[in-house]
């Protein structure tokens, strides 16, 4: 079992300084929001959000715990979260933060990721066992995907337009695996990319979902749905893609410490 003991605020940094320091340059100023406000949810509230400003310039987020927080910036499915106090995964929160300017998404969640370390002082280590997996491949036909280029935009890649439906913008293919696996919610195999492939892409995925342990018949589901391939065979007929199970790194959040967030 490999570990690696990381902070929030050190994670998200990571990546930029070592490509600065690669390059001879000096390491780039750590990214945070200029303005940042976090307080309870309301008692019974519903439903929720994460979501990026228009242009940018912040991130709003809506009656969600710390932990799906933490799942959505560190795009890990939540499963893989493990440890923390009780409050962590069941207290929701509303945060409203402001950039400067405008930013890309990985910019914003590189600030949000070094939010979750400066407001609620969140600290954690990654432990790698091996462990069942799914390998997200190129179907031998090929790739049935529209090549959207190399740069994403601020859209959510991938989002519900109808049910069982849903319309890709822009996805480059880790954010795919991370959809796979909440999807996959009841399979405990994570999904990992073995596509070769470093572009984004514009899609339309069908499928039928899947009915829950002791749920009605599924002939009370209406046929447009029900008549929808289930999710693995439309990954091979819509996109190209097939996810093979097999043996492989699963990687696990492991929670060190997490407090209270700190006044604004």
């Amino acid at each position: 079992m490999l570990i690696r003991h990381v902070s929030a605020a050190f994670a998200a940094s990571l990546f930029l300084a070592s490509a600065t320091c690669a390059n001879g340059q000096s390491p780039q100023p750590r990214l945070t929001f200029d303005v940042a406000a976090i307080h309870p949810s309301q008692p019974g509230a519903r439903g929720g959000m994460v979501k990026p400003l228009p242009n940018g310039t912040g991130y709003l987020v809506e009656n969600m715990t710390v932990k799906t927080m933490m799942s959505v910036m560190f795009r890990i499915p939540a499963r893989q979260i493990t440890g923390g106090p009780d409050w962590f995964s069941t207290q929701p929160f509303d945060v409203q933060a402001k950039a400067d300017r405008s930013y890309s998404l990985d910019d914003l969640h590189t600030m949000f990721e070094n939010l979750l370390a400066d407001r609620f002082g969140l600290k954690f280590h990654i432990e790698t066992k091996e462990g069942p997996v799914y390998d997200l491949i190129v179907d031998k036909p090929g790739v049935k995907m529209k090549d959207a280029g190399s740069v994403g935009d601020l859209n959510i890649p991938i989002r519900p337009t109808g049910p069982g439906q849903f319309a890709g913008d822009k996805v480059p293919m880790h954010y795919l695996c991370w959809f796979l696996g909440q999807i996959m919610a009841d399979d405990p195999r994570p999904v990992i990319d073995k596509t070769g492939l470093t572009d984004v892409y514009d899609f339309t995925l069908k499928f039928a979902p899947e009915m829950p342990p002791g749920a009605a018949s599924s002939d009370n589901i209406p046929p447009e749905i029900r008549n929808l391939p289930v999710l693995r065979d439309a990954l091979e007929e819509q996109l190209g893609r097939e996810v093979v199970p097999t043996i492989g790194p699963v990687e696990y959040y492991v929670i060190d410490r997490v407090d209270q967030p700190s006044q604004n």
